[in-house]
């Protein structure tokens, strides 16, 4: 059968949340600015896309309907 595990007392996982929150690193401004850039740059040219493919699928059932 398995082991039980020691239950954390709500002050253990207080400590334990704290250390945790401590290894955390926080970006600098540069790159926040840098990656927030590429996101909409990548998010334009996905739409584009998108817009471009709805275009061509449109003009080919209007295509195919219209015989």
């Amino acid at each position: 059968m398995a082991e039980k595990k020691d239950k954390l007392t709500l002050s253990d996982r207080w400590n334990g949340l704290k250390a945790e929150f401590g290894k955390i690193v926080w970006p600098d401004g540069t790159t926040i600015y840098r990656q927030s850039v590429a996101v909409i740059l990548v998010s334009i040219v996905v739409a584009l896309i998108i817009v471009f493919f709805d275009m061509l699928i449109q003009y080919g059932v209007n295509f195919l309907t219209s015989l």
